[in-house]
């Protein structure tokens, strides 16, 4: 096991206050080697703390390892606390900068200066969520055997990551044609950056009902440019967006994995052999969604006596045995129940509704519901109803403790989770 540290800010400009630190500890001989997505979470206030107290923290968790000691980082990370402006007898007002050590490989440290793991780390949503992005699988120790992906379970509420849909196709269902320019697309991608997505999902083939297949390389040069760019415009920001590539095709996931993509979405749920390989090669992470017939086809569907939650969770625990005869990393997959992909409208509400019961694997969870048709009954098709239907039940879902929700509307859906969590707790 690395170090792993986590930073946050509710003060200044709170993302430019977490790369200074990054940068000062990297001067003081951390050596960074992953950095979790960016997450917003409210203040956590004494009793009686005066409202003005009340602003927002932005979150990571950072990997890394250094040749300091303990003792010896926590003197950097006091002078670099210091140097950005931390009253150091301040400890719930508003602060510009907080590093915490979290956790120090698989030691446990009780000092007059230092307690590691950090105090209650399994029991703060805010410090878990990144963690868990950097590595479900970990342990905490002293603790027992629990993930962090399973202490998460415990608590009240699981924060998501979000993951913007950027459809780079003419004919998706709500969105075609949208970003078929490079300008629109990259438009796309700064704004839903700027608005709070972690993650950015490209797709370069619709899935849609009555979808045509497209050719590997149509399917590349829709997406290549839009990589490229974002690898450019982002490449010196250590709080820099994560990469999903919404494919089904193995060159294609190849390809983008040469480009150093953070995700493969596969609709076709990692049962490819050459998928499989790829996976099993590759430490990229791996999206897995069930599926009867991609793209969708209305008339291959569940039985409509089927049991949609007893049928995804057989095949989670099928697939997982297959990855596992073939080396996959487990920790590596996230998995997607296919909303709308061989489940009627009831079907699909049923495993939104049933959502956590998918996490008893073990793995990380996605939502994909954004604008989905089984909505038909209670939104029409304007997309802003379908958005705002989108919108609630997005919330329950970070209820039950969903691990990523990929929309279509980042701004609403970060607005909205702002409002919840606030009053969550």
């Amino acid at each position: 096991m690395n170090i792993y540290l986590g930073l946050g800010s509710n003060l200044g400009d709170r993302k430019d206050n977490i790369r200074q630190a990054l940068a000062l500890l990297q001067k003081a001989g951390v050596n960074l080697i992953r950095v979790s997505p960016v997450i917003e979470t409210p203040a956590l206030l004494p009793q009686g703390a005066p409202w003005e107290w009340n602003k927002p923290y932005l979150n990571i968790a950072v990997e890394c390892d250094t040749p300091l000691s303990a003792a010896d980082l926590l003197e950097h990370i006091k002078r670099i606390q210091s140097e950005l402006g931390r009253d150091s007898q301040s400890r719930w007002s508003p602060r510009p900068i907080d590093i915490d050590i979290l956790l120090w490989r698989n030691e446990i440290i009780n000092t007059d200066d230092l307690t590691v793991p950090h105090k209650d780390l399994h029991l703060r949503h805010f410090v878990l969520t990144p963690l868990i992005a950097l590595n479900p699988q970990l342990t905490i120790p002293g603790r027992g055997d629990n993930t962090v992906l399973q202490w998460s379970e415990s608590l009240p509420h699981h924060i998501p990551l979000w993951m913007g849909i950027l459809n780079i196709t003419p004919d998706s269902f709500s969105d075609g044609g949208t970003n078929n320019s490079l300008s629109a697309a990259t438009a796309s991608v700064n704004s839903m950056v700027d608005w709070g997505a972690s993650i950015l999902d490209i797709g370069g083939e619709s899935t849609r009902p009555g979808a045509e297949t497209i050719d590997p390389e149509t399917e590349w040069q829709r997406v290549a440019p839009v990589i490229d760019f974002i690898h450019t415009h982002y490449r010196e920001d250590l709080l820099r967006p994560q990469i999903s590539l919404d494919t089904r095709n193995p060159a294609v996931a190849a390809r983008a994995m040469e480009r150093g993509v953070d995700f493969i979405n596969d609709v076709g749920g990692l049962t490819d052999p050459a998928m499989i390989d790829l996976a099993a090669d590759n430490s990229c992470e791996w999206i897995a969604m069930h599926s009867l017939s991609v793209p969708a086809d209305p008339q291959v569907v569940l039985a409509a006596d089927a049991d949609p939650v007893a049928e995804v969770n057989d095949w989670i625990a099928k697939q997982m045995e297959i990855w596992s005869k073939a080396g996959v990393a487990l920790s590596n997959v996230v998995i997607d129940p296919g909303i709308g992909f061989g489940k009627d409208p009831l079907q699909s509400l049923k495993l939104l509704q049933s959502a956590h019961t998918f996490r008893k694997h073990g793995l990380r969870l996605l939502a994909g519901h954004s604008r989905k048709s089984f909505m038909k009954q209670f939104a029409g098709n304007d997309v802003h109803e379908r958005d705002m239907v989108t919108v609630g039940s997005a919330m329950q879902l970070c209820q039950q403790g969903v691990d990523i929700i990929r929309v279509h509307n980042i701004p609403d859906h970060t607005a909205a989770y702002r409002g919840w969590a606030h009053l969550a707790g």
